[in-house]
């Protein structure tokens, strides 16, 4: 899996990932076999029924907003915007198939992600949903709504100098402050049900490294770049997670 480097170059992918900045998915640098692996397609023929597992281990169900209607190359963070209706639909559809009887499904309130809560829930009739803050993309501060490629080289350096504490675009969060809260919600999470996210790259990073025990992100190589492409999701076994885990 790439790393990404320290510092980002204007016209460069962000630390972070896609989600921030609206370029390609970010599992590019991976080989097919890899891909199937480590993500769930969302493609596929939309179905009218659906036979519904019983559940077992608890599991965490990340998944990706569909495409959002917004032009490539932007860091829109939590900039509020609506999916691509026809790729949310067939991400529900898929979703339905495979999902155990009687998830929670806990959504971002931006949008993006909220589209898709309804159309899944009439097809799974057997699902809660509630809205979770906790769950947004991070805040970019100034940067949202900037083409990455117009940002300062020298406010990305300060970002990446001080990957923790710095502000980013100096208005917005942390990483510090970003991991803190989905950490908040994550510990949350019941042991004995699965529970199904409906949020944004940012959000499926970061609790990939949670679940590590990883809560402290000091330097930018540290984050993750893979993540679910729009519409996609992925799933953590949270049985290999201890209690006792101590983070770092």
């Amino acid at each position: 899996m790439k790393q990404p480097r320290r510092r980002a170059a204007p016209g460069k992918a962000s630390p972070l990932g896609a989600e921030a900045c609206g370029s390609e998915p970010a599992d590019a640098g991976l080989d097919r076999r890899q891909k199937r692996s480590l993500w769930q397609g969302a493609a596929g023929t939309v179905q009218r029924t659906y036979e519904v597992r019983s559940v077992g281990a608890s599991n965490l169900w990340l998944v990706r907003h569909a495409q959002p209607l917004i032009a490539p190359g932007i860091c829109y963070g939590q900039l509020d915007m609506s999916a691509d209706a026809i790729a949310t639909q067939s991400c529900a559809a898929q979703l339905a198939q495979v999902l155990p009887r009687g998830v929670t499904v806990i959504t971002s309130p931006l949008q993006r992600c909220e589209l898709l809560t309804p159309v899944l829930i009439g097809l799974r009739p057997d699902l809660t949903c509630k809205i979770d803050l906790r769950l947004q993309e991070m805040d970019f501060g100034r940067w949202e709504g900037r083409a990455w490629a117009d940002i300062p080289k020298g406010e990305l350096d300060a970002w990446t100098d001080d990957f923790a504490n710095y502000p980013a675009g100096q208005t917005g969060e942390s990483v510090a402050q970003f991991m803190a809260r989905v950490a908040a919600a994550f510990d949350e999470l019941g042991a004995q049900q699965d529970t199904l996210w409906i949020t944004h790259a940012g959000v499926i990073r970061a609790a990939t490294l949670i679940a590590k025990g990883i809560v402290n992100v000091t330097a930018a190589d540290q984050w993750p770049i893979a993540a679910p492409a729009y519409g996609q999701w992925c799933k953590l076994d949270l049985k290999y997670i201890s209690q006792g885990d101590q983070r770092d």
